[in-house]
């Protein structure tokens, strides 16, 4: 089956004189600059709100439970839909669907920036949620669909890459500008401008695709994916904040048990939302693996290092963003340098080199001390972020490559929610480990002569700690900080150890199951 182009007023693919290959015209890289827009956007809006949380808390006086919604709820709603979205994309059209996401992405932005209460900037963020998970899918299948010849779609998709990781790198950067001038809404105004150029452009330089056999949506299906995707990454997430429970348990089996039912559908339907027979191909599988676990590795730096130059060193927010401007750089770099490589390197080779620098920039986190380690922690940044930027443009290509055109936004959404669910288990897994060795040591390191209440909340968070430690008179304010700082960095020397032992069996995992796909 083939897709359907309608709506292209010129010719998209026109035969080069250099034996057949297909090239694509300024529109089509036009039309990249586009949709790498909004993926930053949506990058963004992951990461930009932390640093507007203590003006959140003055204004708007949310409880805690209501903290933590506001900063979450964006990404359990955008784990949750991708894979639906991606589906829907295939059968609506997938331009029609990233313009759709773009507008209501845009008008509830301004809608947040004013909102008035705690209760309506949590369903602000969830509508972005649903808003936002319409953008991964859409964009990447779109790339595969508009750049047919191999170099010139593992060059889009390296720019693709790239934008995720600068935007999650942009984003506190722009945010402490902001709050440095404006009030907190103001945060979510970035990214009306850019959802604004993309629904003026992209009717100019986006074709629209979809599968013109697909079936109508299975509703149940589509219900029952977005039910245990939510519930999973809840109960991950869950665990890591208050470890494990009634709560977090429950949701994670009853999860398991909505997506035990819902592969179950999928074998018996006869027009199934996810067609299982991909996960027989062994590069589809290896990659999807490889893609899920490389985001947890990732989440070995990710999780601590903002911590440690805002609480550990006392580096400001807006500081703090421009230490974390190199790890965007490298992405950027490593995921451009990567299509270039990949013509003569096989894939296999190319993931074992660049999870081995993941691996050493991780082991790096480890040297670094309380009373210094800004120029370590940089270089260890730049060989993590330039060792995986080319493993996720690989893997990513391998994921939507392998599946037939007319399911490429299904194989997307596939693609990102397997990427979520590794960001669900790094948090999960490496941040209940750092909690539960912080809490340890300072059960044995915490000075005496504290009250119970400064005891608990100095082994509930190193924020806390530190709050703490502000109150109290002089030496004793200055033991409680110290410990909180080494109790902290025992964690993060422990979680980035294991994420690097992840990273090199990552490495030996492509190079033993992938060394049959050949370069380009």
């Amino acid at each position: 089956m083939e897709d359907v182009i309608v709506d292209t007023p010129a010719p998209l693919f026109t035969a080069a004189d250099d034996g057949g290959r297909l090239a694509v015209t300024r529109r089509e890289w036009t039309g990249l600059a586009v949709l790498a827009l909004a993926c930053l956007v949506y990058s963004m809006d992951l990461t930009v709100l932390h640093l507007a949380v203590p003006q959140i808390s003055e204004r708007l006086h949310p409880t805690s439970s209501q903290l933590l919604w506001i900063i979450d709820v964006y990404g359990f709603m955008v784990a949750g839909l991708l894979l639906t979205m991606g589906t829907i994309g295939d059968r609506i059209g997938r331009r029609r669907l990233l313009m759709t996401g773009a507008a209501a992405f845009a008008v509830v932005s301004v809608i947040a920036a004013f909102a008035p209460s705690a209760p309506i900037l949590i369903g602000c963020r969830a509508i972005l949620g649903v808003a936002g998970a319409t953008l991964a899918p859409s964009t990447l299948s779109l790339i595969f669909s508009m750049f047919r010849d191999p170099h010139q779609r593992s060059v889009a998709v390296g720019v693709w890459v790239g934008s995720y990781s600068v935007g999650g790198s942009v984003g506190p950067l722009a945010g402490g500008i902001m709050l440095e001038h404006f009030w907190w809404g103001s945060v979510f105004l970035l990214a009306v401008p850019v959802m604004v150029l993309l629904l003026i452009l992209a009717p100019k330089v986006l074709p629209e695709y979809r599968d013109p056999h697909a079936g109508r949506l299975d509703l149940i299906s589509a219900g029952l994916c977005i039910l245990g995707v939510l519930l999973l990454v809840f109960g991950m997430k869950e665990v890591a904040q208050n470890g494990p429970g009634p709560l977090s348990v429950g949701a994670l089996v009853i999860g398991a048990i909505v997506g035990v039912v819902f592969v179950r559908r999928q074998l018996t339907a006869e027009e199934p939302m996810l067609d299982l027979r991909l996960f027989r191909l062994g590069s589809f599988r290896t990659a999807l693996t490889i893609n899920m676990v490389a985001i947890f590795v990732a989440f070995g730096y990710f999780l601590f290092v903002g911590q440690y130059f805002q609480l550990v060193l006392g580096m400001s927010p807006l500081r703090a963003g421009i230490a974390t401007i190199p790890a965007g750089l490298g992405f950027m770099i490593g995921s451009q340098l990567g299509p270039r490589i990949m013509k003569v390197v096989r894939p296999a080779y190319m993931i074992g080199v660049g999870m081995t620098m993941a691996a050493a920039g991780l082991l790096l986190l480890t040297r670094i001390t309380a009373s210094g380690g800004v120029e370590l922690t940089i270089a260890a940044s730049l060989l993590v972020s330039f060792g995986l930027a080319p493993v996720f443009g690989i893997t990513t290509e391998l994921i939507v490559g392998t599946a037939p055109p007319e399911q490429a936004g299904a194989a997307s959404g596939l693609s990102e929610t397997g990427a979520e669910f590794g960001g669900a288990l790094g948090i999960s897994i490496l941040g209940s480990i750092s909690i539960a060795l912080y809490r340890g040591q300072l059960s044995t390191t915490l000075p005496f002569g504290l009250s119970d209440a400064d005891t608990n909340n100095s082994r509930d968070t190193l924020g806390a700690a530190l709050q703490v430690a502000g109150t109290l008179p002089g030496k004793l304010g200055s033991s409680v900080a110290e410990a909180a700082k080494q109790a902290f960095l025992m964690g993060m020397h422990l979680t980035s150890a294991i994420a690097a032992g992840a990273a090199l069996l990552l490495a030996l995992i492509a190079m033993t199951r992938l060394r049959h796909v050949p370069p380009g």
